[in-house]
């Protein structure tokens, strides 16, 4: 497929649009993340008495010698720092003092967007919190992201506790077997997606009619959305297994399967793609035996058929297993590794996801995620390093926030910046 415009022009769809960004950890910076990438210019704020966002001390750092687990040198970067980082300026601002308030929001009333993840209730306790920001800029876009909204609980809401508060530890594993926590973070990534989708939203709205608004997010309530796109309260009604391993015999042929040297995925639900799976193993008598004929009738003897096409894979390297299902029009694939998916030529040719460059030695071979959108006619990419701590200040503070030389020099003399 081509684009429909040949003329692709470097400006972005964001292009023009300011955003502070509060955010620290994982799920606040992937939705700035994404902003910068479609072309928002960023301004982390970072905390000069923390040493800034948290991300900056997770282990692996990459400096000057490559990977390490431990910091070495006032260059060496975390690794998180690296992909989270990207297309964004470093600003320090102490919001505990005073002077530190009223230095954000100099920068608030020349912003477009401003993005926080704070526990509920710690901006407007800091100061900078949605009804401050308005008084200074009546049509910015304050977006929250919180563990349990901004009217909701106040713990703390870590990955782990919004994944097990969700429901989401009992949709995987084994039936009968302990809960099992999601290897990707799915809570810390699923609310930003839905931020983002708000914030951009509002950004409309308030192009038409002048209108900010506050855009509230929170983890519990995203992860636990996407939970209930699947019909679990129902089949448990009726009696149909929640946990199903690797296989799902509501939709079989369904699942994992081994092969000699890995596993294969397969989805062969329909009455079309069960009878290439069959003619894929070389058993097309298998099409009008009365067990596998239909579709509820496979479900009923799912057990069965999946034993037998287990029994096949097993025999084969994967890589011809998933030809010959694919040959037979059967959606398959070899189940990867991180390191190899990583490096998937389709997912690099889109620059899904791109090499991570380190802002002093460069090319890393390390990969990062890109924006995982296409335009036709807009180039959009994360294609700046993660800058240092503070590294734009002195920028910012000047061409933003309309401070002079002098009172920037006033506030680094107190540590407030």
């Amino acid at each position: 497929m081509t684009d429909v415009h040949t003329d692709r022009t470097p400006n972005r769809p964001l292009a023009g649009t300011v955003v502070l960004d509060l955010t620290t950890a994982l799920s606040g910076p992937y939705a700035t993340l994404l902003l910068g990438g479609l072309g928002a210019t960023v301004v982390k704020v970072e905390n000069p008495a923390t040493g800034g966002d948290s991300a900056r001390y997770n282990s692996p750092y990459y400096g000057q010698d490559g990977l390490s687990t431990a910091r070495s040198a006032d260059t060496d970067m975390s690794v998180s720092m690296m992909g989270r980082g990207r297309n964004k300026k470093s600003i320090t601002i102490n919001l505990k003092d005073a002077r530190g308030r009223e230095t954000f929001l100099r920068l608030a009333r020349n912003v477009d967007i401003v993005v926080e993840n704070y526990a509920a209730g710690t901006a407007d306790r800091l100061g900078v919190g949605y009804r401050d920001v308005r008084a200074v800029n009546p049509s910015v876009i304050y977006t929250s992201i919180s563990g349990f909204g901004a009217d909701g609980g106040t713990g703390k809401a870590m990955d782990s506790i919004i994944q097990a508060m969700s429901g989401v530890m009992y949709t995987a594993g084994e039936p009968g077997t302990d809960p099992v926590r999601f290897g990707l973070p799915v809570g810390d990534l699923l609310a930003p997606l839905f931020a983002v989708i708000g914030t951009l939203a509002a950004k409309i709205q308030r192009d038409r009619d002048g209108a900010g608004q506050h855009v509230d997010v929170s983890m519990l309530g995203a992860l636990t959305s996407l939970l209930s796109t699947e019909p679990f309260d129902a089949l448990e009604q009726v009696g149909m297994p929640l946990r199903t391993g690797n296989a799902l015999p509501r939709l079989a042929p369904f699942g994992i399967f081994p092969a000699e040297d890995g596993q294969i995925a397969l989805c062969g639900p329909t009455d079309t793609f069960a009878r290439g799976v069959f003619r894929a193993m070389g058993r097309p008598d298998l099409i009008d035996d009365e067990r596998f004929a239909t579709r509820d009738q496979r479900v009923r003897h799912a057990t069965e058929l999946h034993e037998m096409v287990g029994a096949w894979t097993r025999g084969r390297p994967r890589a011809e297993a998933v030809s010959t299902l694919i040959g037979q029009g059967v959606p398959a694939a070899e189940v990867l590794e991180p390191a190899n998916a990583l490096r998937n030529p389709e997912v690099l040719r889109r620059e899904e996801v791109v090499e991570l460059d380190h802002p002093q030695h460069g090319a890393t071979g390390l990969m990062g995620p890109g924006v995982p959108i296409r335009f036709s006619y807009c180039d959009v990419r994360l294609d700046q390093p993660a800058p240092h701590l503070g590294e734009h200040t002195q920028e910012v503070l000047a061409r933003i926030g309309g401070l002079s030389a002098q009172e920037i020099a006033e506030l680094r003399e107190a540590g407030v910046v």
